[in-house]
């Protein structure tokens, strides 16, 4: 399997968090476009939106699905990448750094403790 960076902490539903202060950038793990396969199109929340841990803020699309992307913290939308709109296979090539899809500032960061660490990530994924 894939190298899990160390840095990240994992939703179960296939989403990474990497905080820096109050903010955390958010995108999909490498496992969750590999099941997608070939990502053909990325939806985006809206910058100023307030999303609480769990609920859909975006979508992606691949030649096999689309999918939901589930906040894994709850907080305020600050910043959202437009590079993986005008190009979504980002997504597939580089998913936990430069296919990232939103920074939020938190707005509770004890639930970043909740998230899964790399290595229960690497189990819940069969690694």
């Amino acid at each position: 399997m894939s190298n899990i960076p160390s840095d990240l902490k994992y939703a179960k539903s296939h989403e990474w968090v990497r905080v820096s202060g109050d903010t955390a950038t958010v995108g999909i793990t490498d496992h969750a476009q590999a099941e997608l396969t070939d990502i053909v199109f990325v939806e985006l929340p809206a910058v100023g939106r307030q999303v609480k841990a769990g609920e859909a803020c975006a979508v992606v699309e691949s030649v096999k699905t689309a999918s939901d992307i589930y906040s894994p913290v709850s907080g305020e939308i600050t910043a959202v990448n437009p590079t993986v709109v005008d190009n979504p296979a980002l997504v597939n090539t580089a998913p936990d750094t430069d296919g990232w899809f939103y920074k939020i500032k938190l707005s509770n960061a004890a639930e970043v403790n909740a998230l899964l660490s790399p290595a229960d990530y690497q189990k819940q994924i069969g690694g």
